[in-house]
């Protein structure tokens, strides 16, 4: 009887243990974590490219539709060199990232929002990264699509839809509701 008490236990532990609806897969669970490790990698791809004043390992970064979309892409590159004041020395996450997964029949596509404080030893700034890690129907759209970069103290004011930096107020139908704008290549709202 000892015995039957013993495998019923191990039995109930293994379904538990392997179970897939309880709480999320663990699948799921290990890639929320590898997400936020690849988006703290790609950051610090973008410190090493700033602190080093590589504006072509900073282009690299992004996808060839950020490119493509962006306004003066190589103008805006040399603009954050001269906007982020020093040399970057650390980097904070205060949460995130925000990940949006598709797959439906086989197309594969990632968005991931990641957000940051990054100090240098002169300044403080906020940094968001929108990146697409997969794209499987649109490989020219894998790479960073922004990134947003503004002091710190103004990190409040780009989610003002009155600023209209990433969120603007319009109306439909009637109704008052908030878009996402879009920003392709770096975009640096506030000076």
């Amino acid at each position: 009887m000892h015995k039957m008490k013993i495998l019923v236990l191990l039995i109930a532990a293994t379904c538990f243990l392997t179970s897939c609806s309880l709480g999320g897969s663990r699948i799921d669970i290990l890639n929320a974590s590898n997400d936020e490790k690849d988006a703290a990698d790609r950051l610090e791809h973008v410190i090493e490219a700033i602190n080093n004043k590589e504006k072509e390992a900073i282009k690299a970064l992004f996808s060839k539709k950020a490119l493509d979309e962006a306004d003066d892409f190589d103008v805006n590159t040399d603009y954050l060199l001269d906007f982020i004041e020093g040399t970057i020395e650390s980097w904070e996450k205060p949460s995130g990232p925000t990940v949006f997964e598709s797959n439906e029949r086989g197309s594969k596509k990632k968005e991931v929002s990641s957000y940051y404080y990054v100090t240098t030893n002169k300044q403080k700034y906020f940094f968001l990264l929108v990146n697409y890690p997969i794209d499987t129907d649109n490989p020219d759209n894998v790479g960073i699509y922004m990134l947003l970069v503004v002091r710190a103290e103004d990190h409040d004011k780009i989610y003002d839809e009155n600023n209209k930096i990433i969120y603007d107020k319009i109306i439909e139908n009637g109704e008052a509701k908030l878009v996402e704008l879009q920003h392709a290549g770096i975009y640096i709202p506030i000076d």
